[in-house]
């Protein structure tokens, strides 16, 4: 896998091969996008607002980073906010689930584990989104849902779509998959409500905003340690990374000076005790979403890097409003359909 995203990014001439194949993915997505649009597929609308936020292309772009700081935004707005996930690399003893912060990575994945403990709201994970919807509102006073990813899961209706982009990478060769890394076409970004560049200096047509990940902290997994994100700079430390785009979480650790010795795995790697680095005296140092599925087989020398979503502050203030409008809206509606 690593080999077909690296010729995404860097370009390889036998991608031409799987161009037949892109341009079937192609037209199946935009026959079932069209579906919906015009209403020969129903999509089901919730009682409260649903912001979905995701991307056009696979792999990590800061997706989650970004849900977190969206939950504190809602909840400085006066809203009680609730996310929903596909729970990818899980496997729960049923659908849809609700997530604690005692759950098994293994039963419903890394991305919404780290957010239960990192945000304390009502976590629902189901790959229907309807379903996880209707669960999380029907076991919570959840009066706001974010869905983690889902973009282009049109079943469910949304009052506010937020696409992601990594600034760095961009869009990579602009091919669809499975000859690029795109799931929908560029001219996507022109019907989103707002679009989000994550790091770097890309420049779209599409009008956008920039999100930067800045490291808080150091958080040690055995004992709940704290310290600067920077205090280990003077030992070599292993640098450990399980996610999309292993290479930000690297460059991160560098920019604050670190010396490292790299260990990359495929994104949502499920880790066992071997896949730590021999004892050498060396710091571990992973990413919040690995470090979920780490607890059981870390020892004192492991460490997560938890970082924050940086947003710009006319951002916040406009999204805060737009959610204020969106549940005054919904609110008129409902009140509308019970009259009726």
């Amino acid at each position: 896998m690593k080999k077909l995203v690296d010729a995404w990014y860097q370009g390889s001439p036998w991608l031409v091969l799987l161009k037949p194949l892109a341009c079937l993915f192609r037209h199946q997505s935009e026959k079932r996008r069209q579906a919906y649009q015009t209403g020969r597929q129903a999509a089901w609308s919730a009682p409260v607002p649903v912001i979905i936020v995701g991307n056009i292309t696979v792999g990590g772009v800061g997706k989650t980073p970004l849900v977190a700081a969206l939950v504190n935004l809602a909840r400085e707005a006066g809203f009680n906010p609730g996310i929903v996930s596909r729970g990818y690399g899980g496997k729960a003893p049923h659908y849809p689930f609700l997530v604690t912060a005692e759950s098994d990575a293994a039963q419903v994945g890394d991305e919404p584990l780290m957010l239960a403990r990192r945000c304390g709201c009502p976590v629902v994970v189901d790959a229907n989104r309807v379903n996880a919807v209707k669960h999380l509102l029907a076991h919570s006073n959840c009066d706001l849902v974010i869905s983690d990813d889902g973009l282009q899961h049109y079943a469910l209706g949304r009052d506010m779509e937020i696409a992601v982009i990594d600034g760095v990478r961009g869009l990579g060769n602009g091919q669809f998959l499975p000859a690029g890394p795109l799931r929908e076409g560029p001219e996507r970004l022109d019907e989103v409500d707002w679009v989000i560049v994550n790091g770097g200096q890309l420049m779209l047509e599409q009008s956008s905003q920039t999100m930067q990940l800045k490291p808080s902290q150091l958080i040690n997994l055995s004992s709940g340690e704290i310290k600067a994100s920077d205090d280990l700079v003077a030992e070599e430390a292993h640098a450990l990374a399980g996610i999309g785009n292993p290479e930000r979480f690297f460059t991160t650790l560098k920019k604050l000076g670190y010396r490292l010795q790299r260990h990359a795995f495929a994104d949502h790697h499920a880790f066992v005790a071997d896949d730590l680095p021999a004892n050498d005296g060396k710091p571990i140092i992973m990413t919040e979403k690995d470090a979920v599925k780490c607890t059981a087989i870390a020892d004192q020398r492991c460490w997560y890097l938890r970082v924050e979503a940086e947003l710009d502050d006319n951002f916040k203030t406009v999204f805060q409003r737009q959610l204020k409008d969106l549940s005054g809206l919904k609110k008129m509606t409902n009140a509308s359909s019970a009259d009726n």
